[in-house]
């Protein structure tokens, strides 16, 4: 039997490079690949990943917010990065790092072409977000004439790319919604390069996205949680593999009697005689209290394990009583043998909360690098 001891979230390179290949291996050999490492690198090691994936010939890299992007240009990472969200605080900063902005609005737009001048920037590269459907952040098609008259006298900002966004990719249900997204896009696009007079790549496709509607691939892709093993549909999960496994072990446990209680509010109440463990994991290391309660359960030596009771900041309590296990056994929570896309779905969310949840005092072990 295994003795981690301790809770350790396990990131295995082999399998991160094993995805990329295979969501490469749907493109063209022109397409660009830029890789989503926002988030920690969806609770991962943003630089780790990122460094692996630099290695691997990745062209671009994306992050939400501008530290995140700081945080890289540190680790030593030297292709483009596209701050998807930044904000006008940080503009400043993030032209220091030689990162690129995602200009989704006049306001942004106005804003970091003044901080451009303050520094003396020719040509500082810039995207545009166009928002064709997904209501979150972009331009839309009217602003077209506005940013053209913001940008027909300046020579300080250079667009780099135009870009949008799929709001359903992964949902064949919403096809013909998506189909009108890219066509909104392709209109977009066009009007833009006539104004301009010079022709920024495109990008729109997430890892459902360069599954479904490849065609619609254009210059670059982007791709997040392909990377890290989930592709949001059983037919293209099995294809990938998981790079995050989370593994604990038993600390303490327990025989409980007939009418007992296990843990806060007394939630679980044994009906017979039960045999219970103890594990150092709690909602403050991303297994939040909605997965108690018998919602899911963890796998040790091979066999399920319910969670009962409610999860406490730092311990969960799980029903060994039909398992052969000790104190110091290895547990698996998620990973390459259980997926985190099942563990998630069990309280009906989705693997990227869960992986994105997981809390940084959990210890990372890089394996296969």
């Amino acid at each position: 039997m295994s003795k981690i001891g301790e809770t350790i979230l396990q990131l295995d390179l082999k399998a991160l490079e094993h995805n990329y290949r295979f969501l490469r291996s749907k493109l063209a050999a022109k397409t660009k690949f830029l890789a989503v490492v926002k988030a920690f690198a969806y609770g991962s090691d943003m630089v780790t990943i990122a460094q692996k994936l630099e290695s691997l010939g990745v062209d671009y890299f994306a992050v939400a917010y501008t530290k995140e992007g700081v945080l890289l240009r540190k680790s030593g990472i030297k292709i483009p990065i596209l701050v998807l969200h930044p904000q006008p605080i940080n503009f400043t900063e993030l032209i220091d790092h030689s990162l690129e902005p995602n200009l989704y609005s006049s306001k942004i737009l106005k804003l970091f072409l003044e901080v451009a001048k303050q520094k003396g920037q020719t040509n500082y590269p810039v995207h545009l977000k166009f928002n064709t459907g997904l209501n979150r952040l972009g331009f839309l098609e009217n602003d077209i004439a506005n940013i053209a008259e913001q940008l027909k006298e300046t020579d300080e900002l250079k667009i780099i790319s135009f870009f949008s966004h799929l709001a359903a990719s992964e949902d064949l249900s919403e096809k013909a919604f998506s189909l009108n997204q890219i066509d909104r896009f392709k209109k977009i696009c066009k009007v833009l390069h006539q104004k301009l007079g010079y022709t920024p790549f495109r990008h729109m496709l997430n890892t459902s996205g360069i599954i479904n509607y490849p065609e619609a691939q254009f210059e670059m892709v982007r791709s997040g949680i392909g990377l890290y093993g989930y592709g949001n549909s059983k037919a293209v999960d099995s294809k990938l593999v998981p790079v995050a496994t989370l593994k604990t072990i038993i600390s303490q446990i327990h025989k409980i009697e007939s009418n007992e209680s296990v843990g806060y509010n007394r939630a679980y109440k044994s009906e017979k005689p039960r045999t219970t463990a103890t594990l150092p994991l709690g909602h403050a290391d991303g297994i939040g209290r909605h997965y108690g309660n018998g919602k899911t359960y963890v796998s040790i030596n091979g066999k399920n394990a319910p969670i009962i009771g409610n999860v406490c900041m730092d311990m969960i309590m799980v029903d060994v009583t039909d398992i052969d296990c000790q104190e110091g056994d290895e547990v698996l929570v998620f990973g390459q043998n259980q997926s985190a896309e099942d563990f998630a779905s069990s309280v009906n969310t989705i693997s990227y909360e869960l992986l994105t949840a997981i809390s940084s005092r959990v210890k990372r072990v890089i394996v296969n690098s």
